[in-house]
C-alpha cells in the first residue's frame, strides 16, 4: 500500500472525535475548542533505544507509544484530551505491522478516552513514533509543576519499582526466567513492552493536594533530582520503604545486580513520585484506592537544602543517578 492509502485505512479505524474536537484527522490541521487549561507534551520512541523492533510485537509499539507520553499528562494530574502521532516508517514495515501498530494506538486511545486527533506518516531509517498530547483541566492551578515541593512534604510513589528495568533484563537474559514463576516472569517483561499511564492516579493525587509531580521514566534516583532542583529542596528517600515489584529482588540476584539499583535507575516504570502537604497522606492513599488502578507508598520527604538523598536501610546512601540517554545508569553504593 502507498502513503495515500495507508492513511485512507488509518482514518477509517479511527473513533469518533471527542467533545473537543471540531476538526480531526484528514485536514491539514486539527481544530479543538478546550476551554479551561491545556497541557503539552511531546515524547518519541524509537527503535533500539525504547524498544526492539524483532522482540516486541507490533501491538505492543503502538501501546508503549501514546502510553508513555500520556504519563506526561498523567504527572500533571491532566485528563487526557488529544494526541497527535508523527509515524517514521523504515523501507521494510509492512501493512500487517502497520496494522499491529496502528491497534496498540486505538486500544490506549479508548481506554483513556484520548482522540488521536492528527499526525503525519513518512519515512524513517528506523521505526520512530513522536507523539504529542494534549491534556486538561478546569484551570491553570490545577494542574501539578515540578517546582511546588515544601519542607516537610511527604514523598510518595505510585504502584511499584523495578518491574520494567526487570522485564529488560528477562528480554536481554531468557535464562533468568528460571529464578521466578512464569506468570511473575511475563508481568515483568509486560511493565517493558506495555507501560501504563496513571492518569487516574496523578487527577487523585491533583485533588488532593500534590505540590509536585512527575512520572518515573528515567528512575527514581534522577527524577526525584528533577523536583529537587526545580522545587529548590532536598529530597530525603528510605529505600527501605521502596515498594519493589514481585520478582525484582529475584531477577536482580540472578544477574548479579542489586534490586534497588533497578528500581532507583533502571526506568521506564512510569509510575508518579508526588510531594503531598502531610495531611494529605490519607485522603490521596485512599482516593487512589478508591480509584482501584494502584496503590501509594511513602517513601520520604522533602527537606530543606538540595539533591536527592537514597537512604540505606542499615545506613550509608546508595550512589545512583537514573537513567540518562546519552550516559546511561551509573550505579554503586557508598
Amino acid at each position: 500500500m502507498d502513503e495515500f492509502e495507508l492513511l485512507a485505512k488509518l482514518r477509517e479505524r479511527l473513533p469518533p472525535a471527542g467533545p473537543r474536537v471540531r476538526l480531526g484527522s484528514g485536514d491539514d490541521a486539527a481544530v479543538t475548542v478546550p476551554g479551561g487549561a491545556t497541557a503539552t507534551s511531546v515524547d518519541a520512541i524509537v527503535d533500539g533505544v525504547h524498544f526492539r523492533r524483532a522482540e516486541a510485537p507490533p501491538q505492543t509499539i503502538g501501546h508503549k507509544a501514546l502510553a508513555t507520553a500520556l504519563s506526561d499528562l498523567a504527572a500533571m494530574g491532566a485528563q487526557a484530551g488529544e494526541a497527535y502521532v508523527v509515524f517514521g516508517a523504515p523501507p521494510d514495515l509492512v501493512e500487517e505491522e502497520f496494522e499491529g501498530i496502528l491497534a496498540g494506538l486505538l486500544e490506549v486511545a479508548a481506554e483513556t478516552g484520548t482522540t488521536l486527533a492528527g499526525g503525519d506518516l513518512t519515512r524513517a531509517p528506523a521505526l520512530t513514533l513522536a507523539v504529542t498530547v494534549v491534556g486538561h483541566a478546569r484551570a491553570a492551578d490545577e494542574l501539578v509543576p515540578r517546582s511546588g515541593a515544601r519542607p516537610g512534604d511527604v514523598l510518595v510513589v505510585t504502584g511499584e519499582l523495578g518491574g520494567a528495568a526487570a522485564g529488560r533484563l528477562l528480554l536481554d537474559r531468557p535464562e533468568l526466567a528460571a529464578a521466578i514463576a512464569e506468570g511473575t516472569a511475563e508481568r515483568l517483561r509486560n511493565r517493558q513492552l506495555t507501560p501504563t499511564a496513571r492518569l487516574r492516579s496523578g487527577q487523585a493525587l491533583a485533588a488532593a493536594g500534590a505540590r509536585a509531580m512527575i512520572d518515573l521514566s528515567d528512575g527514581l534516583a534522577g527524577d526525584a533530582r528533577h523536583i529537587a532542583e526545580a522545587s529548590g529542596v532536598g529530597l530525603r528517600i528510605e529505600t527501605g520503604l521502596l515498594p519493589l515489584a514481585e520478582g525484582v529482588a529475584e531477577v536482580a540476584g540472578a544477574a548479579e545486580q542489586d534490586p534497588l539499583q533497578l528500581a532507583t535507575s533502571g526506568g521506564e516504570d512510569y509510575e508518579l513520585l508526588a510531594a503531598l502537604p502531610s495531611e494529605g497522606l490519607v485522603p490521596a492513599s485512599q482516593s487512589v484506592a478508591d480509584e482501584t488502578e494502584t496503590t501509594l507508598t511513602a517513601i520520604g520527604e522533602v527537606a530543606a537544602g538540595a539533591g536527592v538523598e537514597l537512604r540505606l536501610p542499615g545506613g550509608g546512601l546508595l550512589e545512583s543517578r537514573g537513567y540518562d540517554h546519552f550516559a546511561g545508569p551509573k550505579p554503586g553504593s557508598r
